[in-house]
């Protein structure tokens, strides 16, 4: 292994180890390399990473290797990285997450081979508040991100009746993710049972391909609508994150016009994309992604989300209350033209983000 390397990011020194070790070996892909992707996207990247408690997936041998998440920020941490506590129930104790601020902070978690990020769906500032409601699609082979794809236009239909918008992204593995915007007053209580609701009438449309039940026996040649991401003990896989894959694919924001043009095509390739390729999209697209920071809509008020209590009758009537509702909202709402405009548009990189996301950055 090659011997330590000194750099100065932004007025912060860091010291990065083995550079030169092979962290994915089938693509050749070093550990360089993974600090030089986050180098670069990081105009794009850390906004979506600030002030977001952050649990780290390392891999220090590789992806092929064993593997482990850290939650707690580790001792030998430089005291510029700065942390927020959590109070953890199942750990009892507080947990004490790194927030990736900055770029120096993001080239100290990629030095520590922490190749995959997963942010909180919260601000650390109001843990209890996710900004947005999440659906991971999770194909059950040999279903793939062609089946997810039309899922999600179904998931993105459902959210055009009640006059939300919705944003697509590669999970960078087998499926894909539909973020709402909310960036309003909420509660995990409302958007669980809410994303709940929605699973389970997409299941009840659409048997052949969709199930809301988290029982891998049930999800062969289906798509899981994973509602249950919307937890505050849950993190999903960041925008602009690698993957521990064969290769060095990225959790890749997209158009709704690709996710359709996958499926037209069936061809799971579209929606496949590794480091490079994101450079390069962003440079040319700007952050797709830019309106889910920002983008203000509110949960419609579906009555009997909230006053069901969990358990036995009361929880069946809850059910059926969810898809009751949501099923009457979904088919009396009006849909929006299919030519809106997005509110908020994707944002444009000035020419300082574009150099640092086109071109190779010195450390």
């Amino acid at each position: 292994m090659s011997a330590p390397t000194i750099v100065e990011v932004e007025n912060r020194k860091l010291k990065l180890t083995n550079l030169d070790k092979i962290l994915y070996p089938a693509a050749g892909f070093t550990k360089g390399q993974v600090v030089d992707f986050y180098v670069r996207i990081a105009p794009v990247l850390v906004p979506h990473l600030k002030g977001r408690p952050l649990t780290m997936k390392r891999y220090p041998e590789g992806v092929d290797q064993e593997y482990f998440f850290e939650k707690n920020a580790p001792m030998h941490r430089p005291d510029w990285v700065k942390t927020a506590p959590v109070w953890s129930d199942s750990n009892h104790r507080t947990i004490h997450f790194i927030l990736a601020n900055d770029l120096p902070t993001l080239v100290w978690i990629a030095n520590l081979a922490s190749i995959e990020l997963h942010p909180s769906l919260s601000l650390a500032a109001d843990i209890a508040m996710p900004t947005m409601i999440v659906f991971d699609l999770d194909p059950g082979p040999p279903a793939n991100i062609v089946q997810c794809a039309q899922v999600g236009l179904w998931v993105r239909d459902i959210f055009d009746h009640f006059g939300l918008q919705s944003f697509p992204k590669t999970s960078g593995s087998k499926g894909l993710q539909i973020y709402v915007p909310l960036n309003t007053k909420t509660t995990y209580e409302q958007t669980k049972s809410f994303a709940h609701a929605i699973a389970r009438l997409l299941e009840q449309e659409h048997p052949d391909l969709v199930v809301s039940d988290m029982k891998k026996a049930v999800r062969t040649n289906k798509i899981f609508v994973d509602w249950s991401q919307n937890d505050q003990h849950k993190t999903t896989i960041s925008v602009y994150s690698l993957r521990a894959r064969e290769r060095p694919t990225v959790s890749t924001p997209v158009t709704w016009e690709e996710v359709a043009q996958a499926l037209k095509k069936k061809d799971a390739e579209r929606l496949v994309f590794e480091a490079k390729d994101v450079l390069a999209r962003v440079e040319k697209m700007g952050d797709l992604f830019e309106p889910v920071q920002k983008l203000k809509q509110k949960l419609p008020q579906l009555a009997g989300l909230d006053a069901a209590s969990e358990g036995g009758e009361q929880n069946k009537d809850k059910d059926e209350d969810e898809d009751k509702v949501v099923s009457v909202a979904t088919q009396s709402a009006p849909r929006p033209s299919a030519t809106k405009k997005t509110a908020l548009k994707t944002k444009t990189l000035s020419t300082k983000e574009k150099s640092a996301v086109g071109k190779r950055r010195k450390l």
